[in-house]
Formats: C-alpha cells, structure tokens, sequence
C-alpha cells in the first residue's frame, strides 16, 4: 500500500504486463513463492514465469527470497518492497509516459474488477460471515480536489492500521479465520 513509488517509464511497462502484474500481486499475497509455485497459480508454464519474474527484478519490483525449504534448486522470489505508488502528476509531462500511465491504469483496474467478479461468483461458497462483512459502497459526494485528497490520503491510513493490526495478529499466531482481503477504492469526479 502506497510503497516504492513508480516514475519511470521502463518500469511502469514492466509492472504493466498483465501476467506480470498477476505475479506482482501473487507475490505480495504470498509473501514468498517460487516461480512453480506461482506458475500453478497463474496456470502458466514454469519458464514463462521465471522470465516475468526475473523482467520484474530487472526492475527492481521483486527480488530473490532467502531459501524456504532445503531444495537448493529452488530460487524463492518477494517483493522487493511494501507495494508500490503509481500517480498521475509523474507521468503527465509527455504525451507517450501520459498514455502509458492510462493503459497501466485500466490494466489495473480491469484485474481488480476481475478479482471482485470471481468473489461475486464464488460468493456462495464464502458463507455468511464474509458475506455480510463484505462492504460494497457507492458515496456521491461534492468535494474540492484537496478534499478528495485529504480523504484518499485518511482511507490509506486506515488501510494501513489495519494492514498492520492483521499482520500482527497472525504473526502472533491468531490465524484462525484470516483469509486475504482486497480493498480497492476509487474516488473520481464526474458530472451528469
């Protein structure tokens, strides 16, 4: 959430491949994973991961992992930080880094709405307790660009207190019932 912050092109359409953004992600879920682990997941083959991931190093987006288990054949791969940050205002300046940053936008957005499609799909097999605990929200509101900031800036925050507040949890040993959650929010203007 709002980690390394991206500027520069060549990464930006390293992270924006749409196979290697579902690596990005699978990493940061998983924490650790091998390129076999990863590739069952995608349902892709071995080498095809291995070369994403290693255009995803080439960039600095994810790194080799400290070995898990005692197969020294195995390379481990994590991300090289705690997520990345994308904005608008670092990609603005020319036309071709302006329509690379829309392309890796809706590449993003079209994953996430993806992800919230399966949940619909599978949301029968979730039970009740995630069902009801699942927020689907709309807010219309009238706000000043620094307002909507300000409220992207708290959502974020809060975000991360529960971020941390989960991590600890399980570290600590409280799994029971933990599954992975994605927060996705999107605060936009638009008239009528």
């Amino acid at each position: 959430m709002a980690g390394r912050p991206i500027t520069d092109l060549g990464t930006l359409k390293a992270l924006a491949h749409p196979l290697r953004m579902q690596l990005y992600r699978g990493l940061c879920v998983a924490r650790t994973a091998t390129a076999s682990q990863l590739a069952e997941q995608v349902d892709e083959a071995v080498s095809l991961v291995s070369y994403h991931l290693r255009k995803l190093a080439e960039h600095g987006l994810v790194e080799q992992a400290e070995a898990q288990s005692g197969d020294g054949r195995e390379r481990w791969w994590q991300p090289a930080s705690n997520g990345v940050s994308i904005r608008d205002e670092n990609f603005r300046d020319a036309p071709e880094r302006a329509a690379a940053h829309l392309a890796a936008t809706r590449l993003f957005h079209d994953q996430r709405a993806g992800m919230y499609r399966r949940y619909l799909d599978e949301r029968p097999t979730w039970g009740p307790e995630w069902n009801s605990a699942a927020p689907d929200n709309e807010s219309l509101l009238r706000l000043t660009p620094a307002e909507l900031a300000e409220l992207a800036a708290e959502l974020l925050a809060l975000a991360k207190k529960y971020d941390a507040k989960g991590k600890a949890a399980e570290a600590a040993g409280d799994t029971e019932g933990r599954e992975n959650v994605a927060l996705h929010v999107y605060g936009f203007p638009f008239r009528v």
